[in-house]
């Protein structure tokens, strides 16, 4: 059953929906095939049926996760093996009917009812229209039922028998992951269609077995064949259990590898952006507008005295002024905007798209927001400023012409008395 469903609380989904109709046309078709050769004809009671739909459960619950599609079983075991002994209506309705029984179990698992209802119908539908096609694919080509011997043309019947039981049970697999919004090629594992594959085979011998051999000599094959399913069970658990480890050591390695690139271009103090970076991106938004002509601008700013707060409340304080700052500047700024920590109190700007007129208002606002903001809670008197220098970006001058240019009307902002905005 696949791990992810779209549209949980609807009552009819289009998997659920699928899953009816699939049933019923399963049971339709049975019925039609059975109108003419009857149920159990072939000389074989109750209790042969009985057998098969008890090993069938057991072949179920033999199983192991799938990476998309929920479960995989050997029940490719106990469908292969009634075929051939059965005949494909008996061994239809019987795999039917365990299938049908076997998604139930999940309800003490959490599972909700409308996801095991689907799952319930869905398998049981599935695994009836794949037995009875192969199974009268096989006869078709003249496999006899029930299998007795080898010859070619039973061998290519029943080759033909393994990979029409595969493309079917896949084809109808990739229908519901399509109604379920995922990709259907997600069906296709090659650990699974081994796994498929091998019990196919497997369920081909044990009937073989069953109408060539002793009782005695049955049982203990099939004692075998259960404690090999019962390792490989193990395995695969155990394969999974890997699997899954190393998903989430790839997605903790992922995690810190962007943590680590994001403190090799970040400012740990403020998250705003470091020099680095600011640098990086202030030489690609010039060679833009080199190439297309555009227009943008920088503006470079300081906090006021800065040095005054870390000598006269501590360094402590001085960090609070930062991050308090670094927030201003950023929340008064377009998401387009970038802000960047430069280095001690200085902070880079860059307003693409933008000419140093729309700049030089922006960077006024947000010289009165620092200036407004309330500081208080350091101080009754305390109170912050910040003088800014801008520059507007042209297609002929490098980027460090322009934080030359900003550079410059900052200090000059400075020289002026500071708290200010100096543009030209």
């Amino acid at each position: 059953m696949p791990k992810t469903c779209p549209d949980e609380d609807r009552l009819w989904r289009p998997d659920l929906v699928y899953s009816v109709l699939l049933l019923i046309s399963a049971v339709v078709a049975v019925a039609v095939v059975a109108a003419e050769s009857g149920f159990l004809a072939r000389g074989y009671g109750f209790g042969a049926a009985g057998f098969f739909l008890v090993f069938g459960l057991f072949t179920i619950a033999t199983g192991f996760p799938h990476p998309v599609i929920g479960h995989v079983s050997f029940d490719r075991v106990a469908q292969a093996m009634s075929i051939l002994v059965l005949g494909p209506v008996d061994a239809a309705w019987v795999n039917g009917l365990a299938s049908l029984i076997y998604p139930w179990q999940r309800l003490r698992l959490g599972v909700s009812l409308q996801l095991v209802v689907t799952a319930s119908l869905h398998n049981a539908g599935l695994m009836m229209f794949v037995i009875l096609g192969s199974g009268l694919l096989y006869e078709y080509i003249g496999g006899a039922i029930p299998v007795t011997d080898l010859d070619v043309r039973t061998g290519f019947a029943l080759f033909a028998f393994v990979i029409s039981m595969q493309v079917i049970n896949d084809l109808g697999m990739m229908v519901m992951l399509y109604l379920r919004g995922m990709s259907p090629w997600q069906v296709f594992n090659r650990f699974t269609a081994f796994i498929e594959s091998v019990s196919g085979v497997a369920g081909i011998v044990l009937a073989l077995a069953l109408t060539n051999q002793t009782p005695a000599y049955f049982v203990l094959l099939l004692s075998v064949l259960v404690a090999g399913m019962l390792v490989i069970m193990k395995y695969a658990l155990m394969r999974v259990r890997l699997e899954k480890l190393v998903d989430e050591r790839t997605e903790e390695l992922k995690v810190q590898a962007e943590e680590f690139e994001r403190q090799a271009t970040h400012d740990k103090l403020t998250g705003l952006p470091n020099r680095r970076h600011a640098d990086s991106y202030l030489q690609q938004q010039v060679d833009l507008a080199q190439r297309r002509g555009g227009t943008g601008t920088l503006a470079l700013s300081d906090i006021d005295h800065f040095k005054q707060i870390n000598d006269s409340y501590s360094h402590a304080i001085g960090d609070q002024v930062l991050a308090r700052v670094a927030r201003i500047l950023r929340d008064g700024c377009r998401k387009t905007d970038f802000v960047a920590r430069y280095g001690g109190e200085e902070f880079m700007l860059y307003f693409p798209d933008t000419g140093i007129d729309r700049a030089l208002q922006v960077c006024k606002e947000l010289r009165r927001a620092v200036q407004r903001a309330d500081w208080s809670d350091i101080a009754p008197e305390f109170a912050v400023t910040m003088s800014f220098g801008l520059a507007e970006t042209r297609g002929d001058v490098h980027s460090r012409t322009i934080l030359d240019e900003a550079d410059t009307r900052l200090y000059r902002a400075k020289r002026q008395g500071r708290n200010r905005v100096i543009a030209e």
